[in-house]
C-alpha cells in the first residue's frame, strides 16, 4: 500500500485550496465558481471535455471542500452520481448526463427508503412494458432532490435514472441539522424510458457513496480540529491560552487521535476501492475498509464534533460562528448512514460471516 498522493491529486487540491482563498461564499453561491474552475470536470472522460481522474483525486476534492464546511452538491453530483454512473451505467446514459455535469448540473442517489438507509433490497417498484418502465416507491433522505436534474433511483429491478420533473415524482423538503437541503421523494408510476433503468450497479453505487461520505467526514473533522486548536491558542482564561491548560489540552489531542484515525479509515478505503480488484478476495477486503468506515462516522464524528463545540465555549453555539457548519454537516451524515448502532451491526454481521 502507497497512500502517497500523485501529482493529479495534489493538483486538484491545490486547486480547491485556492479557490477557497479567493471565494468568501461557502453555498451555493460557491458552485457557479466551482464550475467556472473546472473542478466538476476532473472524473468526466476526456470525449466529454473531462480529465479522465477517478475516485482518488474526487476524494481529495471532496475532502478540501469539506475542510472549509462548503454547502455545495459535489458531494451527490459526484459521489452519488458521476461516479456510480462511470462504473455501471450503459455508455448512453453517460453520452446524455456527464457533459451536463461540467455545465453546473447536479445529480444525486436516493439511497435510502423509510427505517432502510443504504437499502440492499429496495421495495420501491419498476415495472417494465415494451419501451417504458413505470416506478413507484418511498425514498427519504434524499440530498439536492429539489436541486437536482436527475435521481439515480434503486429499484427492485436496477438503477433507475429519474428525471427531477418527471409526472408523478413529488419531493418534499425534509428537517436537516444544517445547510444541506435534502427530501422526501415518493415516486408515483414515474415512466421512464426503458433504456434509462440497468439492472446491475447497486453494490457499486453504495461503495462510491461510502468512500465519498468518508471523504467528505475526513474533511470536516481535519476544518473542525484547525479551528478549535486556533481558537484554544488565541483564547485567554485567567491570563493564560486555554490550551495551556491541562484538561483542554487532553481533550484536543483526543480530539487530534479521532481525526487521524478518521483520515487512515478514509484514505485506506478510497484506495482499495480505487484499485478495482477483479478477486473476490479483494471485493472482500474493500467492503471490510468501507464498513469500518462508515461505522467510525457514524460512532466518532459527532462525538468529536460535539467535544469541538465544547472547546468553543458559548462562541461555538453562535451561528455566525463557522463552528455550526462543520456540527450540522457531521450530524446529517452520520444519519445518512443510518447511525452507528445500525453500522456497527453491518459490521458485526460481515466478521461473524467471515
Amino acid at each position: 500500500m502507497d497512500f502517497t498522493r500523485e501529482e493529479g491529486q495534489d493538483a486538484v487540491a491545490e486547486v480547491v485550496v485556492s479557490l477557497m482563498e479567493r471565494e468568501p461564499a461557502r453555498g451555493m453561491e460557491l458552485w457557479p465558481r466551482l464550475v467556472d474552475s473546472g473542478l466538476l470536470s476532473i472524473a468526466l472522460p476526456e470525449r466529454h471535455g473531462g480529465d479522465g481522474m477517478g475516485l482518488l483525486e474526487v476524494s481529495v476534492l471532496l475532502t478540501e471542500l469539506a475542510t472549509d464546511a462548503v454547502a455545495v452538491p459535489a458531494l451527490p453530483t459526484l459521489g452519488f452520481g458521476v461516479l456510480p454512473l462511470l462504473a455501471s451505467a450503459p455508455e448512453s446514459i453517460g453520452e446524455r448526463v456527464l457533459p451536463e455535469v461540467a455545465k453546473g448540473t447536479v445529480l444525486t442517489a436516493a439511497l435510502s427508503e423509510p427505517a432502510a438507509p443504504f437499502t440492499v433490497k429496495p421495495e420501491t417498484t419498476a415495472v417494465i412494458s415494451g419501451s417504458t418502465v413505470r416506478i413507484t416507491g418511498h425514498k427519504v433522505a434524499v440530498p439536492y432532490a429539489e436541486q437536482a436534474r436527475w435521481l439515480l433511483v434503486p429499484t427492485n429491478s436496477g438503477i433507475a435514472l429519474v428525471d427531477s420533473e418527471a409526472e408523478g415524482l413529488t419531493t418534499t423538503p425534509t428537517p436537516v441539522s444544517g445547510g444541506i437541503p435534502e427530501c422526501s421523494v415518493r415516486l408515483n408510476q414515474v415512466k421512464i424510458p426503458a433504456d434509462q433503468l440497468w439492472p446491475t450497479g447497486l453494490v457499486d453505487l453504495h461503495r462510491l457513496a461510502l468512500a465519498s461520505i468518508g471523504s467528505v467526514a475526513d474533511g470536516l473533522l481535519k476544518g473542525a480540529l484547525i479551528l478549535t486548536a486556533e481558537h484554544l491558542r488565541t483564547r485567554r482564561q485567567f491570563g493564560r491560552p486555554l490550551a495551556e491548560f491541562q484538561a483542554v489540552a487532553q481533550q484536543i489531542a483526543d480530539l487530534y487521535v479521532v481525526s487521524r484515525t478518521l483520515h487512515v479509515a478514509a484514505l485506506s478505503a478510497n484506495w482499495a476501492l480505487a484499485q478495482a480488484g477483479p478477486s473476490q478476495e479483494h471485493r472482500g477486503r474493500t467492503d471490510d475498509d468501507l464498513d469500518i468506515l462508515a461505522y467510525s462516522v457514524a460512532a466518532e464524528l459527532p462525538q468529536a464534533m460535539q467535544k469541538c463545540h465544547h472547546l468553543h465555549g458559548g462562541l461555538g453555539v453562535d451561528m455566525t460562528h463557522p463552528m455550526h457548519r462543520y456540527y450540522s454537516q457531521a450530524k446529517d451524515i452520520a444519519r445518512w448512514l443510518g447511525g452507528p448502532s445500525f453500522r456497527l451491526d453491518r459490521l458485526g454481521a460481515r466478521c461473524s460471516s467471515t
